[in-house]
């Protein structure tokens, strides 16, 4: 992956780095996964759990930078399924819990919804899932 991506959080930079994952799913806005040590911000295990039934069962996370606690902002598969094992313990961001989340220096909107977590940049075609009524597609 080439795009640079940053998310800022307090203020403060959580991540800045040109090594994400980034994901396609049916109807979602692209997800994008930090390798661990791309990560400058605390990251604190959090109890829940969620289950995609094609990635897994994902951890979440509370993202502390810059003296704020963004709660459930970001997740992680410890043991994804096997055509995602490249995302093991990568963390993902809602884009929505961050005060800022950058593709290429443009600024995304959160993929509709408190679920997905996908980043909306201004080159997405089509309407991603999420929004009430969607949900189901």
């Amino acid at each position: 992956m080439s795009n640079r991506i940053q998310i800022i959080l307090g203020g403060a930079t959580v991540a800045d780095t040109s090594r994400a994952i980034r994901v396609l799913e049916t109807h979602h806005a692209p997800t994008y996964y930090l390798w661990p040590d791309d990560i400058v911000a605390d990251l604190r295990p959090v109890p829940g759990r969620s289950y995609c039934e094609w990635k897994g069962v994902a951890s979440y996370f509370d993202v502390i930078s810059g003296g704020q606690v963004a709660a459930r902002a970001a997740w992680c598969y410890a043991a994804p399924t096997r055509f995602f094992r490249p995302l093991t313990n990568h963390v993902a961001f809602y884009a929505g819990k961050m005060d800022a989340c950058m593709v290429d220096g443009i600024r995304v909107v959160p993929q509709p919804g408190d679920f997905y977590g996908g980043w909306v940049t201004p080159n997405l075609i089509g309407i991603p899932k999420g929004a009430p009524g969607t949900e189901h597609w």
